[in-house]
């Protein structure tokens, strides 16, 4: 019962924060026909991004194989219209092409590609109330392929995207990595960023500022994700 409620009251105010930045983009009548959807999950940002805009491409990508047979559920269940501006990818993102070891949580949004800090008084609340006893029972590590976004970009011939989201559980600084070479071909990037314990991040957020700062972006926006030590950022081309 307890693992229920707190999965049900953090989706219900995570789509409220979704809500708020997508009213920002609204708000400042910026226009985002192509996307990039950086750790779809079950493709909670795919539909906002439907709802409010009218995208001519939505480049989405889930790298956990459980959680995009949801994904993919789900979008079989879009009409084809929309399937044909929706790509999904069953696809995991970093600076360059290899095999990652990946933590699959059993609640499926917090799986990630960095190491897990069982030790932290934040893994243990979260454990609490989610209703595992276990360490074990809350993740289990599998091996993925990763590609770079720079080998996606360069696959598939994109040379404009309006908006790059980005939600990986502390591997965001990664994914930036892997966009080097197509970067100036972005005009807005969005995501999210730990000051959490749980997950043992090999950066700093100067390090992620740094690298957007010389490919001239600027933040635009920041707000705190509900209940969480995060915060979500956007990031804009200078000269926009």
């Amino acid at each position: 019962m307890i693992k229920f409620l707190t999965i049900f009251f953090l989706n219900f105010f995570d789509f409220i924060h979704k809500k708020k930045i997508i009213n920002f983009f609204y708000r400042n009548k910026i226009n985002l026909e192509y996307i990039i959807d950086v750790g779809a999950h079950y493709g909670e940002t795919i539909n906002l991004f439907l709802k409010y805009f009218k995208p001519k491409k939505i480049y989405s990508f889930e790298a956990s194989p459980e959680n995009f047979i949801i994904l993919k559920k789900n979008y079989s269940k879009l009409d084809q219209n929309l399937k044909k501006i929706v790509q999904i990818e069953n696809i995991a993102l970093g600076k360059n092409n290899r095999i990652q070891s990946f933590n699959q949580t059993h609640e499926s949004s917090s799986s990630t590609f960095n190491k897990i800090n069982t030790k932290s008084n934040y893994f243990s609340r979260k454990k609490f109330f989610l209703g595992f006893s276990q360490d074990k029972d809350f993740f289990k590590r599998i091996e993925l392929k990763m590609i770079s976004l720079d080998s996606y970009f360069s696959e598939y011939n994109l040379n404009k995207i309006d908006l790059i989201k980005i939600d990986t559980e502390g591997f965001e600084y990664e994914v930036l990595q892997g966009l080097q070479k197509n970067m100036k071909n972005v005009n807005y990037i969005l995501f999210e960023h730990h000051y959490d314990d749980m997950i043992k991040k090999n950066y700093k957020f100067k390090d992620i500022i740094k690298l957007l700062k010389q490919n001239n972006f600027k933040l635009i926006y920041k707000t705190k994700m509900p209940f969480r030590k995060s915060f979500e950022y956007i990031f804009g081309k200078e000269d926009i």
